[in-house]
């Protein structure tokens, strides 16, 4: 009998009286002891199927067929039930664990919530479980942090609290939703790690979601793969990835940013450059706020760039990776020269800036978070035309459909608003509102992080259209490394903010000389650390 049994889930959406079916029949099951990946582009069903299984949904979902845990029929089990298979039996791991972690308790409060609720532990029962816990999850120092707030952790050692949490009492089958999709690769491969071992000490099962075959590859025992609602494929994992026989499968795997970027032209001129930059916020302490030390942010980092490149910048959450393009941006204090197109640009104030702003515009991760949702697309792409005056006579709509037309957007959609589109479409319509302005250089801060890898493939692909058509320098902040190889000429790899290895895309990808670049280099593309020695 298998541990986890789903056979013909259907699960609807009414409203305004139209029935809307989100997931149309799905059926699959989980071994005692296996690992077994739900894949699949946003929207495809996998996280509904998942709450599912201990009737997490909404009120509105109207659930139908058959899900059985050890035997027990989930669909209609009394509450009660409900409560003691939650958490107990079957524990979650979600994405981001800032949302999923309470910001006003420590962690070892809510820690002790969930042991105090299922096992019955008081006192110091409870904080020797705690501690045991978080030692066992790779949490160092973990009584040191038991009176810490989430916002005081590291995005890994947040997800390992939330790890924690879910082994707390045991349970059976791991339930884990894009666990490492918002880490650094190092991050991830951490995760991962502490995960494979995890299930075997404990001997659980888990049903793996993700977006990322790379880690369904290594990890899974079995996959399903997802389409709108419906599995179109499934099997063991080697077997699907070898000779993956349904359309959809074969578009999924191929779907990895490719290629080399196109070189650039010998005489291309110099866009942008650095020269020893250094960022250090000061640390005020007192009445009188006296400077009490420094956050070295960005320490004496040197970079051109030139028409037509792509500088890859890399390196960890902290590494200073953002912080040195805003710097470049004038978008915060910095010292050491800043040139743009050959002019100093470091000592300028606020109104000489001003005109400058056209050739220097920035694209941020969150397509959703930087378009207000209170503005049409028309409005949002032709803002930049009320305060920039481009020499284009024409009218702003006029235009701003030219450029919709470019980046891949129906014009005729121009008068809706953000909500209206899919993540991939939001990105495209930041991306149109940059290069309206016809600028030289482009700040692209990990704009495909929080897409598909289908969708990423397809922003890549424009990018470098963009460039090509266009002669763009642009600065590429990303912790996905596959995404910076298809893309970059050049890249500088970001430590604590220092620059500890620069040089061509090729030779820093393939024969890394600095140990922290191969240990990136290793967790990215899951190879054994000597493997990415130079020889």
């Amino acid at each position: 009998m298998s541990l986890l049994d789903v056979r013909d889930l259907k699960i609807a959406f009414r409203q305004d009286g139209v029935e809307n079916l989100a997931v149309k029949g799905v059926s699959f099951s989980v071994e005692k002891g296996e690992t077994v990946a739900l894949v699949g582009e946003s929207g495809s069903g996998k996280s509904i199927t998942a709450l599912s299984t201990v009737a997490l949904l909404p009120d509105a979902a109207e659930v139908s067929g058959s899900v059985t845990y050890d035997g027990a029929q989930m669909i209609g089990a009394p509450e009660a039930e409900l409560r003691r298979v939650r958490g107990n039996d079957i524990s979650f791991i979600f994405q981001e664990p800032m949302t999923s972690l309470n910001p006003l308790h420590t962690i070892e409060k809510q820690l002790r919530e969930s042991i105090e609720l299922h096992q019955g532990l008081r006192g110091s029962a409870v904080r020797a479980r705690i501690l045991d816990l978080l030692e066992k999850v790779g949490i160092d120092d973990a009584e040191r942090r038991l009176p810490a707030y989430p916002h005081e952790l590291s995005g890994g050692q947040r997800q390992r609290v939330m790890i924690a949490m879910a082994l707390a009492n045991g349970p059976d089958l791991l339930i884990a939703d894009e666990p490492t999709t918002a880490l650094d690769v190092t991050i991830q491969a951490q995760i991962l790690e502490l995960l494979a071992k995890l299930k075997r000490d404990e001997g659980m099962s888990m049903l793996f979601i993700t977006h990322d075959l790379g880690i369904v590859r290594r990890f899974a025992d079995r996959v399903c793969v997802m389409q709108r609602g419906e599995i179109v494929e499934t099997g063991p994992v080697a077997e699907i990835f070898d000779a993956p026989k349904h359309p959809y499968t074969q578009m999924l795997l191929a779907a990895e940013p490719r290629g080399v970027p196109e070189p650039v032209p010998a005489d291309a001129s110099e866009i942008a450059s650095t020269e020893h930059l250094k960022i250090w916020f000061p640390i005020t302490k007192g009445l009188l706020k006296r400077t009490a030390g420094y956050v070295k942010a960005v320490n004496a980092a040197t970079l051109s760039v030139r028409a037509g490149e792509t500088m890859g910048i890399v390196g960890e959450s902290g590494s200073g990776k953002t912080t040195l393009a805003l710097a470049i941006m004038r978008l915060i204090s910095s010292e050491g020269p800043i040139t743009l197109e050959g002019r100093r640009i470091d000592g300028l104030q606020s109104k000489a800036l001003r005109p400058l702003r056209q050739s220097m515009q920035i694209v941020f991760q969150d397509p959703y978070g930087s378009l207000s949702p209170r503005m049409t697309v028309a409005e949002i792409v032709a803002e930049g035309l009320i305060l920039h005056d481009t020499g284009d006579s024409r009218p702003h709509r006029e235009q701003v459909s030219e450029i919709l037309n470019e980046v891949g957007i129906d014009p005729a959609s121009m008068d809706r608003y953000p909500h209206e589109f899919s993540g991939g479409q939001r990105q495209r319509i930041a991306i149109a509102r940059a290069m309206i302005l016809r600028p030289k250089l482009v700040v692209l801060d990990e704009p495909t992080s929080a897409l598909d890898q289908t969708v990423q493939v397809q922003i890549v692909d424009l990018l470098r259209d963009l460039q090509r058509r266009y002669g763009l320098a642009y600065l590429f902040i990303s912790h996905d490394l596959r995404v910076v190889r298809a893309l970059a000429h050049k890249v500088i790899v970001m430590k604590r903010g220092d620059v500890v290895e620069a040089g061509d895309a090729a030779q820093v990808f393939d024969a890394p000389a600095a140990p922290y670049t191969r240990k990136l280099m290793a967790a990215a593309f899951h190879l054994k650390a000597e493997d990415t020695v130079a020889s």
